[in-house]
């Protein structure tokens, strides 16, 4: 099937969030126009963020769901959906979840450090470990909070925060890891992609060239492995890297990067070309792109690693809307589409 007929077929979804895609996303229309804004109300009373937002009480906060970070129900998560999925900007409902979910990432142990030698010694310590001068932290955590306050237009003076501890962990190499084998000193993809997109949005929203060039040095981590091939060996890294999925919550593909890779402008870069390549070669006969994998199970009840939202299960024969939204939206920003 021809793209632009692909693109017509995501226009005309049942499901808005996948409309917002293709009209933001791929089109370029601004998010500020009338009928975008019409279409992220619509997004607001959709089956799927209802679902999402189900357990809310009168606070605003997700009954029986103690830990902000519970996979992948918690406030982290829903804010995280909320934020891919084009929901309206500046919903104060939201503030109780941002708030609940703040402390979590800026608690005082994340501004103790300490340094130690052995794996073993990093977990008797309170604070964040410093092992041969890297900080093994899980900087997805704070990043992907970053990302989903800036996205959602929920940003107040704990993005500024967020953003002065990822600086500060940053490696040598622009990304970061938790890694706390002494011998790692590679950045980790899952750690990164948060953190740099994170980052990426504060810099656009505050005019700072730090955070912004800090953003850049992270792409490094990807380019430099053309977004999922070995620096020195050009084989596969991870075969979870090469098949398609949505939600990604925290991991990684392709599409993850290239989308990462148009949002901070590089996805022109010579080094995305095989990662383009191989999805053009994933779309289905058909038209469109399956998730080929999913990282959740569906469940009405709090369970480790459930969603509350069934979106769309997995299949090599029929497209995933998300998923076709998003590689859509990388084609055509690489000169592609």
């Amino acid at each position: 099937m021809p793209l632009n007929q692909v693109y017509r077929t995501l226009t005309h979804s049942k499901e808005p969030s996948i409309r917002w895609k293709a009209r933001v996303l791929i089109a370029g229309e601004d998010r500020a126009s009338r009928g975008i804004q019409a279409l992220g109300r619509e997004i607001r009373r959709s089956p799927r963020v209802r679902a999402l937002l189900v357990r809310r009480d009168s606070r605003g906060l997700l009954r029986g769901v103690a830990n902000p970070y519970s996979k992948w129900q918690g406030a982290h998560w829903v804010l995280a959906s909320l934020a891919d999925l084009g929901y309206p900007a500046r919903d104060r409902s939201l503030h109780a979840m941002r708030d609940e979910g703040s402390p979590s990432w800026l608690a005082p142990s994340y501004r103790r450090e300490f340094d130690a030698a052995t794996a073993a010694q990093s977990y008797g310590g309170n604070g964040v470990p410093r092992i041969r001068g890297r900080y093994r932290r899980c900087a997805s955590q704070q990043g992907n909070a970053l990302y989903s306050l800036e996205r959602l237009g929920l940003a107040d003076k704990r993005s500024e925060d967020l953003a002065e501890r990822l600086l500060h962990w940053q490696w040598p190499d622009g990304g970061w890891n938790c890694d706390r084998n002494p011998s790692a000193d590679s950045s980790s993809f899952w750690e990164t992609r948060h953190a740099m997109l994170g980052l990426a949005l504060y810099a656009e929203r505050t005019k700072n060239s730090v955070a912004r060039d800090a953003a850049v040095r992270a792409a490094e981590v990807f380019l430099s492995r053309e977004l999922f091939l070995g620096r020195r060996s050009h084989r596969v890294i991870n075969n979870e890297f090469v098949s398609l999925h949505y939600p990604l919550y925290y991991y990684y593909d392709i599409v993850a990067g290239l989308k990462a890779m148009a949002e901070i402008g590089l996805i022109r870069d010579p080094r995305c070309e095989k990662a383009l390549d191989l999805l053009e070669r994933k779309q289905l006969p058909g038209g469109g792109w399956g998730a080929e994998q999913r990282f959740y199970r569906v469940a009405s009840r709090i369970k480790t690693r459930a969603d509350y939202v069934d979106w769309g299960g997995t299949s090599k024969t029929t497209p995933n809307g998300w998923v076709t939204a998003d590689a859509l939206y990388v084609l055509k920003a690489s000169g592609r589409a």
